[in-house]
């Protein structure tokens, strides 16, 4: 998973915006809306998870991070599993292309602090972005109870076992997982049984298939 960040207290408050997103297009309407809801945050952008982490290693926590659901360097959810772990308790909110229930309802339940289409126009964008830094959650209005019962499962697993679960999917062996994540392989282990549980699996084969099932989301945005 890399280098995680130590995010420093002493720092100066948060006062920028991170975006991550591949497309240079939407990055720069992401910069319109953010510059009409917040003016006095800079807007820092990257266009993949190593440039957001970058970004989080010299800057610190931000104000709010945007994150993109289909990047090069990221699958599905995985991305925002992994940002949440890294932004020092900033709000992160998803952005996509594909706003399914299932997608929105995911997000949410993962611990996304709002989910923007990017089919939303500017004026509601302002909106959201505004709302957003002032610390209250943005979503569209849908209703998917059959995504809710998939997304819980996931989302009740803690932050530790999410990055145990994500070391499964990219096929790390227990040892790679634990050095990834600063811990013991006994705790490595220790987790996956809580995942197993939780999930209601029985293998690491099935963890697998229900971690790609629940994480990669619906269609391509």
């Amino acid at each position: 998973m890399g280098r995680k960040i130590a995010v420093d207290p002493e720092r100066a408050p948060p006062s920028y915006i991170l975006t991550i997103d591949d497309h240079p297009l939407f990055r720069s309407a992401l910069r319109l809306a953010i510059e009409r809801a917040c003016p006095e945050a800079e807007v820092v952008e990257a266009g993949s998870l190593e440039q957001g982490w970058a970004a989080l290693a010299q800057r610190g926590r931000p104000l709010l991070a945007l994150l993109d659901l289909r990047l090069p360097d990221a699958e599905g959810f995985s991305g925002l599993i992994e940002l949440r772990d890294r932004a020092g308790g900033a709000p992160v909110a998803m952005v996509s292309g594909d706003e399914s229930p299932a997608n929105v309802h995911m997000a949410l339940r993962l611990g996304a602090a709002g989910f923007i289409p990017k089919s939303t126009t500017l004026e509601v964008m302002v909106e959201a972005i505004g709302d957003l830094v002032a610390g209250m959650s943005w979503a569209p209005d849908v209703d998917d109870p059959a995504a809710d019962g998939l997304a819980e499962r996931i989302a009740s697993l803690t932050m530790a076992q999410q990055r145990v679960l994500m070391g499964l999917q990219k096929g790390l062996l227990n040892k790679q997982i634990a050095f990834d994540s600063g811990i013991s392989e006994a705790t490595v282990k220790a987790h996956m049984t809580a995942i197993f549980r939780k999930l209601g699996v029985q293998s690491r084969t099935q963890a697998v298939l229900v971690a790609r099932q629940m994480l990669s989301g619906e269609s391509e945005a």
